[in-house]
């Protein structure tokens, strides 16, 4: 079970460049249910998504690169690449932090991954994380590869 609240950001935190990073791209088999293969640096993987807002079952299996490579050309729409930065927080929470490249480059967001709904509803984001839409499907990575540019 996925269970994550995402924030808009519209100012960068300081010291960004001090956080891990991964430069990922993902590209969308299916939208309805959500079948995604993913590059994170050099890991490849399939993930299949219920429907859902802040919870939603995930299941992830590995590919090889060659698999992967295979099943981005069957992908309809935009393909997303974005560098996320893993900023922590107490409690053994982590902050992705998600700057968009092209055709979405601008777009900077924020998502926090929670090991209970009680946990992700008590959550209190830092003051720099700007208008919350976890409520809203738009912003879902599987929405963005289906926007017209």
């Amino acid at each position: 079970m996925e269970i994550e609240r995402k924030f808009l950001i519209e100012n960068l935190p300081e010291n960004l460049d001090a956080f891990p990073f991964q430069l990922l791209e993902q590209a969308y088999l299916c939208t309805d249910p959500v079948v995604r293969v993913r590059r994170s640096d050099d890991t490849f993987t399939l993930t299949c998504k219920s429907k859902g807002l802040m919870s939603r079952e995930e299941y992830n299996l590995p590919l090889t690169e060659e698999s992967y490579e295979h099943l981005k050309k069957k992908a309809d729409g935009n393909v997303i690449r974005k560098k996320r930065f893993r900023i922590p927080l107490p409690e053994g929470l982590t902050i992705e932090l998600d700057l968009f490249d092209a055709p979405f480059e601008g777009l900077i967001l924020a998502e926090v991954e929670f090991g209970s709904e009680e946990q992700a509803l008590a959550f209190l984001p830092p003051d720099w994380f700007g208008k919350e839409v976890t409520w809203s499907s738009e912003y879902h990575n599987s929405t963005l590869s289906r926007r017209q540019i």
